[in-house]
């Protein structure tokens, strides 16, 4: 580990049903800033819109950290994106020449077309003495070793063991996460978001592409052109007019 804050407390469990929720019931009860919770294995694995997130017991990261960032709730939103740029960045780093990492708003990884990490973002704020970020929880699940996936997640899910045909380090590539995670923490507080819109962005393939938004009560179609300042998606409708979709799945 060569991280200053992130990462320095730290549980190990060998199962739990969440390791969003092991996190948060540990910030309620006073975690610092950057502690961690990782599983071997995860009975309740979750992800955005309350999806089963896949957790066979040994093979792959499924890992939360509380960070309390001095932001207000409408600051808070790229860190969702901040935290895809880390794990972004880590699975490149891992996978080298062997694959390319594509980013999917507003925070799938992608390996091949298909979603090798998810993430997970929940927030706790408060109001008094100020409207300010109590803690958010990063959860981030990262196939590192399955080989084989369930029937409904064979031909949408891989593994960078697929991508690199080799075992991956767990331990290794949970410090590198880290690492990176701090890096792009720090920077979104330090220079706001520009810098980590930007990074990005670079490995985004959607532009100029017609996407549909769905968020579960309404959906919205037209060209990506680009994401606002905050991350927003901003789409072009067929009536030519820009929209700002703050949040949906992407198809």
């Amino acid at each position: 580990m060569t991280t200053r804050w992130l990462g320095r407390a730290w549980r190990s469990l060998a199962r739990c049903r969440s390791t969003n929720d092991e996190a948060a019931a540990w910030a309620r009860a006073g975690a610092p800033h950057g502690a961690v919770v990782v599983a071997d294995a995860q009975e309740g694995g979750r992800g955005r819109f309350g999806r089963v997130w896949h957790s066979p017991p040994g093979e792959n990261l499924y890992f939360s950290t509380v960070v309390r960032p001095p932001l207000s709730p409408r600051e808070a939103p790229p860190l969702t994106l901040a935290t895809a740029v880390a794990v972004a960045e880590a699975i490149a780093e891992e996978l080298g020449a062997s694959g390319v990492v594509e980013l999917k708003w507003p925070n799938d990884v992608l390996q091949g077309g298909r979603k090798v990490a998810g993430i997970l973002a929940e927030m706790t704020s408060r109001t008094a003495p100020a409207d300010r970020v109590d803690f958010v929880i990063l959860g981030i699940g990262v196939n590192l070793n399955t080989l084989e996936f369930p029937e409904e997640l064979a031909d949408r899910a891989t593994s960078l063991a697929r991508g690199t045909g080799r075992a991956i380090d767990r331990d290794v590539f949970a410090a590198s996460l880290c690492a990176r995670l701090e890096i792009w923490h720090d920077r979104l507080v330090a220079e706001g978001p520009p810098p980590v819109v930007a990074r990005w962005k670079s490995f985004a393939r959607l532009f100029g592409r017609t996407v549909t938004v769905d968020n579960g009560r309404a959906r919205v179609s037209g060209v990506a052109e680009d994401l606002d300042r905050d991350g927003a998606l901003l789409l072009r409708r067929e009536d030519g007019v820009v929209v700002r979709v703050v949040a949906g799945e992407v198809s």
